[in-house]
């Protein structure tokens, strides 16, 4: 290891790795992602869920290879639903007309008026389109036809399947770019007041850029390797890490340098110096957040295998470029680099005075006090929130300002069977269709029953629910149509569409949920237990970072009904949450507790820690303030999952940077002294 600092710092060969790094770098920005076009995020289920098969099964009968577009015609006085003219219904079908020559079929079914007369439907097929820009102009294009000539007052909202695809796609338009630009901003302002120099902040935020570009595209390749496309959603949380955790790291090597920078003469010797003591920190936290998130490839949905591997990959990158990059690139310059805080050889550091130190003095005359008082507020938080919690959004709930398909969806409710803009399609053996229609008709829930198309093996049978699409209502019915129809002898019936699918989401996240939060819990455990020789440290500090989580769910909770009023967590939320706070809240007490039993070996438990909390105090609260800012921007997108990761992995980082860490943490240690490190020992003749 001596012999890579050395070669990472050494005046003749620093240049070397950082012109090899843009070599590199060039070459992979050359090469490009290799991915064609933006994709919008999928559903994600493996194949043996059954809504699942129903889609597989789909792709067999007639004109399948197709979706749907709903364009719902109405008109609104004094701010409620007026009934159609015969006007009006004369250009919702001269409309009807205009939008055939878009269908995938020879025409159009007649448009379906509301028993009230408010509203009128008209249902168009369509080709299926993978490519979300050519998506979105033929949206375009239909709404334009759709409401040209239209009577003062009538209007037309595209909705439906269609219409739910393009607006979420039109979330993520511009998505990467605005997260990039707002993320640079926040972590520009946050390095520029955190190390007070005019141009110290460009170095690390430079490096960090660079491996941000280069990790969106290195894992969007490593993905497409293993047959996973990673969609908007999953690059925008990536860039978020990447950036978050990547300036953590620069943020810890920085200070460490510049601690040695104060006892070492040689810049090039310091750098080396403070390789040795913050790289294996950086190294085992970064492993520990890798490790984490690659349990996310045992899950079950897609969608958390993509977000596993692609920020695996960006976070191997982002500690390659804080120990590699990073490293050469600050020796390049003098202790200036620093100014107008230039840390000169031979001053006193922060170990023996400062906030930090009479803070971790203060802590350790009342850890009992201070623990208790952790406790209740952790407990208090949680206590408060949690067990309020309401998970499960709707697609209609899933924005943070409703965009025309939502808007339609409802009108669409309101005027028809509240199921009828989303049907639940059953697929059955073709002769015992009308025996499964029946069947179907019998169950609570069920408005309506039609036989549709058949390849003369299997038929599909669309049923309309009295329910409202994604609510309790609609799953129960999804799941009495279930139990009823696989009973119904030699159909073989399959229940799917969209409210199956939503509810098999559900069930196949919260599989995934019980599955990789113990897996996460056991990996942090093993990987601080080998990196402290300790059983009592890793055990009070997963304790800390869950509670901290816990806290930051309920308090996020109360927040989001009295701020924000979501309606609930989405279904998503709790996991990724979970995963991100209990992996980067580890990080900061790795940074922590690492540096504590260094200083443990010759200063003793109790001064260990105060000298550990004095050294590492202001760097860690400026990483957590960061990280917390930088997970707060998911929140510019309109799109309420991002939003509430984004809060809760923002409060929870500030609760374990500003709590946890800096006062429970050390309240622990003090209370249980040189156990604290049990089994394992300090050396007893550095014991003071």
């Amino acid at each position: 290891m001596r012999r890579l600092r050395s070669f990472l710092t050494a005046r003749r060969t620093s240049w070397i790795v950082l012109v090899g790094a843009l070599l590199v770098t060039g070459a992979v920005f050359a090469l490009g992602s290799g991915a064609e076009g933006d994709s919008s995020p999928g559903v994600g289920l493996p194949d043996s869920a059954e809504s699942a098969r129903v889609a597989a099964a789909q792709e067999l009968l007639p004109d399948s290879d197709g979706t749907t577009a709903l364009f719902v015609f109405s008109r609104t006085e004094d701010g409620a639903l007026a009934e159609l003219t015969a006007d009006d219904i004369a250009a919702v079908q001269s409309a009807a007309d205009r939008l055939a020559a878009s269908s995938s079929t020879d025409a159009l079914p007649p448009p379906t008026v509301s028993e009230d007369g408010t509203v009128a439907l008209v249902v168009v097929p369509l080709a299926e389109l993978s490519d979300v820009a050519e998506q979105a102009d033929r949206a375009d294009q239909l709404r334009s036809t759709a409401n040209t000539d239209l009577p003062d007052g009538l209007t037309a909202l595209l909705t439906g399947p269609e219409g739910f695809a393009v607006d979420v796609a039109a979330v993520f338009e511009g998505a990467d770019f605005t997260l990039l630009l707002t993320t640079v901003i926040v972590v520009a302002v946050l390095l520029l007041i955190t190390y007070r120099s005019p141009w110290l902040w460009l170095v690390p935020l430079v490096v960090v850029g660079t491996a941000d570009g280069l990790a969106s595209i290195v894992a969007t390749r490593v993905a497409a390797a293993a047959g996973i496309t990673l969609d908007a959603s999953v690059t925008g949380i990536l860039s978020v890490l990447v950036f978050g955790a990547g300036t953590n790291y620069a943020l810890l090597l920085i200070a460490r340098y510049r601690d040695e920078l104060r006892l070492v003469e040689d810049r090039r010797s310091a750098m080396s110096r403070a390789l040795r003591g913050a790289g294996p920190a950086i190294i085992a936290s970064g492993s520990t957040v890798v490790l984490s998130l690659l349990t996310l490839l045992f899950a079950q949905l897609t969608g958390n295998r993509a977000l596993g591997i692609a920020c695996a990959t960006g976070i191997v990158i982002a500690m390659a470029f804080a120990l590699i990059v990073l490293p050469a690139a600050l020796v390049l310059f003098g202790r200036g680099l620093f100014w107008p805080y230039i840390p000169r050889f031979g001053t006193e550091g922060s170990t023996e005075k400062g906030v930090w130190h009479r803070l971790g003095i203060l802590v350790s005359r009342r850890p009992i006090a201070v623990v208790l008082i952790g406790v209740a507020l952790l407990g208090g938080l949680a206590v408060a929130g949690v067990p309020q919690i309401k998970l499960g959004l709707s697609q209609t709930e899933s924005f943070t300002s409703a965009p025309e398909a939502v808007i339609g969806q409802e009108i669409l409710a309101d005027a028809f069977s509240a199921g009828s803009g989303s049907p639940v399609i059953v697929i059955a053996n073709a002769d015992s269709a009308q025996a499964v229609s029946d069947a179907a008709g019998e169950v609570d829930g069920v408005d309506s029953t039609r036989v549709g198309a058949s390849d003369g093996s299997i038929t599909e049978i669309d049923v309309t629910l009295d329910a409202a699409a994604e609510t309790p209502e609609s799953f129960a019915a999804v799941d009495a149509l279930r139990e009823k129809l696989h009973a119904v002898d030699g159909a073989d019936a399959l229940v799917g569409g969209l409210d199956a699918q939503a509810l098999d989401v559900s069930r196949a996240q919260t599989a995934d949920q019980d599955l990789v939060i113990p897996l996460i819990l056991g990996l942090v455990f093993v990987v601080l237990v080998l990196l402290l020789r300790s059983l009592v440290a890793p055990v009070l500090l997963l304790l800390t970072v869950v509670g901290s989580f816990f806290a930051s769910l309920g308090a996020s909770w109360l927040l989001f009904q009295s701020v924000f009023g979501f309606p609930a967590i989405d279904t998503n939320v709790v996991l990724f949450s979970f995963l991100f706070l209990v992996a980067l809240g580890v990080d900061y007490n790795i940074f922590l507790v690492t540096r504590a039993r260094e200083e443990a070996a010759v200063h003793g438990t109790k001064d260990g820690m105060i000298r550990a909390l004095s050294s590492t105090g202001g760097v860690i609260t400026s990483a957590g303030i960061l990280l917390a800012a930088v997970f707060a921007v998911l929140g510019v997108l309109p799109l309420i999952t991002l939003t509430q990761i984004g809060i809760i992995v923002c409060i929870g980082v500030l609760l374990d940077t500003l709590l946890v860490r800096t006062l429970v943490v050390p309240s622990l240690a003090f209370l249980a002294g040189d156990r604290f490190w049990w089994p394992g020992r300090l050396s007893a003749k550095d014991m003071h």
